[in-house]
Formats: C-alpha cells, structure tokens, sequence
C-alpha cells in the first residue's frame, strides 16, 4: 500500500510512510503547524493518507486541504467503543481524544497490564487491562503547559528554565521544580492505584515529547518495568486502517 500515517497534535504534525505489512515504517517526521502546508517533502504523497487530528479546527482543515492534493484517498481516523482488542471505558466514545485511542490501540496487543502515560501538551495517564479492556483515564496539563499558563498570567514567572530540585532557592527552579513534581506525583499516584485495583503493580509505558525530562526522575516501585515508547499514535493508526479495512 503506497500510503502515509499523519498524527497532527496539538503542536506539531508527525508522519510516516505506512510498509507493505501496513505498519509505520521509516523516519518519523515532525513539522510544526504552520509549517505543515509548506514543508512537506516532494516524496510524501501516493494513494492513501491515515489521519488523526486533535488540533485546531484551522490547522486540520489546512493539513486535509494539503493532504488533497497529494492523495487520491483521505481518511480521519475517529475514536470506536471496541477496535481490535481494545475496548474504551467511555460511554461516549467520541469523549476520549483520538491520540488517547490510538495509543491504546498500539499497545492493546501486548495482552498486558499497562499504565500509559503522555506527556505533551497535555498529561494524559490511561489504565489499560491485559485483556483489552481499557478502565479510564486522567487528563491534565504537561508541565511546559504549566509553565506557559503560568507566565501568561505574571511576567515575574519565567516559561522555560531552572532545573528540578526538592525546595528551591531560586523562581526559575522552583517552577521546573512544582510542575516537573506536579506531573510526576500524578503519575505516581496513578500507579498506586492501578496497583490496587488490578493486585499488582503493571507496567508503565511513557510517550510523547516531554518524556525525556520526567522519566529519569520517576519513582517505581519496579523501575525495570517501566518503558519509553515512540510514535504509538502513528502505530495506533495503522492499526485502525487495517481493523477498518481503509488500508
């Protein structure tokens, strides 16, 4: 199948060529939104486009108008109650954001207990079982959307700088310090308590941009069970192109 796999986020478009086994394939690239009707190399292009999309209305219909010209077949991915081994915990399946959907359905195979964690702009923390079944979620703001929101509101509080520390003598740490820590005893309370409602800790898989700077300071109580995974929207993807058979 000559197609592309297109994740547009909330601040970048991530794409990948789909491979003849219907799989992400090759190198994942990332353009920011304003770039994505522009800089889209020559090669990208061919029979079908794979979509998800939680961006703005604006940046979507910019990337689908793009997309238009380039293939003969466009399909938006949208969230299903069941796909594949995965069921979602919403009564209203269109409630839990597609990226949300997709990452599950990227890892639903494993067949294992699965805390799954995003960091982007958004935190998103998702309780998945072995057998498929997905047991909710929480959702909230990433620690550089934290930052933002907060220099937005005082322009005595830096967006970016300082480093995690546990009581801070300086403002620049003590922001990187309490939101860094705000995210990471998110997660930590998440995995206690999937840890009680399923009798034994599962594993922790983490993805997204802002990954890197929480994982090394994660506290588990089974460090070795804790994963760093890339690009499981746009494996997510493939896999609801072919459950849907639109690829």
């Amino acid at each position: 199948m000559n197609g592309w796999l297109f994740d547009l986020g909330n601040t970048r478009l991530k794409c990948a060529r789909l491979d003849d086994a219907g799989d992400a394939a090759g190198t994942v690239l990332a353009l920011p939104h304003e770039a994505e009707a522009l800089a889209l190399p020559d090669d990208v292009q061919g029979e079908v486009a794979l979509v998800s999309s939680v961006a703005p209305e604006a940046a979507r219909v910019a990337l689908l108008q793009c997309l238009s010209q380039r293939f003969r077949r466009i399909h938006l991915a949208r969230t299903l109650p069941h796909c594949g081994a995965l069921t979602i915990a919403y009564p209203l399946p269109e409630r839990l954001g597609v990226d949300r959907f997709l990452s599950l359905l990227a890892i639903a195979d494993d067949r294992r207990d699965t805390l799954l964690v995003g960091v982007g702009t958004a935190l998103t923390i998702d309780l998945l079982r072995a057998d498929g079944q997905h047991l909710g979620g929480r959702i909230a703001p990433s620690p550089t959307l934290m930052r933002e929101m907060l220099a937005e509101r005082s322009a005595a509080l830096p967006a970016a700088g300082g480093r995690y520390v546990e009581f801070a003598d300086d403002t620049s740490d003590a922001l990187a310090s309490g939101c860094d820590g705000a995210a990471l005893a998110l997660i930590e309370r998440s995995m206690g308590e999937a840890a009680t409602q399923l009798g034994h800790a599962p594993r922790l898989l983490v993805h997204g941009g802002g990954v890197a700077a929480l994982l090394p300071m994660l506290n588990t109580s089974e460090p070795a069970n804790t994963e760093p995974r890339t690009d499981l929207v746009l494996r997510g993807l493939a896999h609801w192109a072919r459950w849907a058979g639109v690829a």
